[in-house]
């Protein structure tokens, strides 16, 4: 897949504020608004007033691609839930993190959409809702990479047409490539893999970020997610060489990989992203050579599979009363239905620990 310049709306990170292509005319207030913004920070108002700007553009493309974007209903990001909906994601400190986010671009949209502004800038984002829906779409849609152009090379906020729409795996089979001789960007096939006709690509959005990370940002998670992390009050640990090998997982930490299918009682593989997720969260031991002791390292894995049962316990529902809920409510909002995933995914996380750990009591101390 290529995808060329002029297709794109890109902003640089830093002032100067450029812009590639360059849509916005000399003198246009909406550049006044983007040029009071944080540079460090604000990067996704910046874009989401880019891209009311380009919508608003005579013959520009985006007003043609606008109808492959996502709309309100129809919308992931937490930027768009209630409070109620944010309440259900039994995430205080994620619910707080978007309660802020949702405050600070209604008060950006409150500052720069007021009674006084003209109307070239007003008809942009008539009301908030529109204005917040804009930073949703530059929040999860948004690739960063550097290009270069001619001698000058630019780190850039972009938004790409058609390459947006690739889904998230935490193996992707593609990446992207900016192609400077023809100022391109080139959806790749990462090497060793290849996609066959019916298959999709995928690229990875975060690399070695938690589902809060994912969530607050494109509005998903997942139960498979190699870098999710419990985090253990306690004192026990496990032998990290033993466990390791119970499960045929090699590498260094940043790097672990299974290097063989393991297959469990019903027949389904056991090791996935969760299993190298716990290889890295749970609390381990590792002196070398030296041996652990059973009655010790049985002790470990009773304390932390106990803390295990009381983080499920501390959650107001159970998984399988949050997979209920779901079902009893097939009309739910998209941000509703994520909410929920994203404390199912955390429970059926620290369950794929539980019955790690008792794997591991199963192979190495009885």
């Amino acid at each position: 897949m290529e995808i060329p310049l002029e297709l794109m709306l890109t902003i640089s990170h830093k002032i100067p504020w450029m812009f590639f292509p360059d849509i916005i005319p000399v003198g246009h207030p909406i550049f006044d608004i983007i040029n009071s913004t944080d540079p460090e920070t604000d990067w996704d108002l910046r874009l989401a007033c880019l891209l009311l700007y380009a919508f608003d553009r005579e013959d520009n493309f985006w007003q043609l691609y606008s109808d492959f974007l996502p709309g309100t209903d129809e919308c992931t990001s937490l930027l768009l839930a209630s409070e109620e909906e944010l309440l259900e994601l039994q995430d205080a400190v994620l619910a707080s993190t978007i309660r802020e986010q949702q405050q600070r671009a209604l008060e950006f949209w409150e500052k720069n959409w007021h009674n006084g502004v003209p109307l070239k800038i007003k008809r942009l984002a008539r009301e908030p809702e529109r204005f917040i829906w804009a930073v949703s779409i530059a929040q999860s849609r948004c690739i960063n990479m550097q290009m270069r152009i001619g001698a000058l090379v630019q780190d850039a906020n972009m938004l790409i047409p058609y390459a947006d729409m690739l889904n998230h795996s935490f193996q992707p089979n593609c990446f992207f490539h900016w192609r400077f001789k023809d100022r391109m960007l080139e959806v790749m096939i990462n090497a060793g893999q290849r996609i066959r006709k019916g298959d999709e690509m995928t690229v990875n959005y975060m690399s070695r970020q938690m589902n809060n990370k994912f969530m607050q940002r494109y509005g998903f998670s997942s139960p498979v997610n190699p870098w999710d992390v419990i985090k253990f009050s306690g004192n026990a640990r496990i032998h990290l060489d033993s466990f390791l090998s119970v499960f045929n997982i090699s590498g260094l930490p940043e790097e672990y990989y299974h290097n063989t299918a393991r297959v469990s009682k019903a027949g389904d593989t056991f090791v996935d992203g969760a299993i190298l997720a716990a290889v890295r969260t749970l609390p381990t031991w590792s002196d070398g050579d030296v041996p652990l002791i059973p009655s010790v390292e049985k002790k470990a894995v009773k304390e932390l599979l106990d803390e295990c049962k009381r983080m499920l316990a501390d959650f107001p529902t159970t998984f399988k009363q949050d997979q209920k809920l779901l079902d009893s409510i097939p009309e739910a909002s998209r941000t509703l239905e994520a909410a929920i995933k994203y404390r199912s995914h955390r429970k059926l996380f620290i369950d794929k620990v539980m019955q790690a750990l008792d794997i591991y009591q199963e192979e190495i101390l009885f």
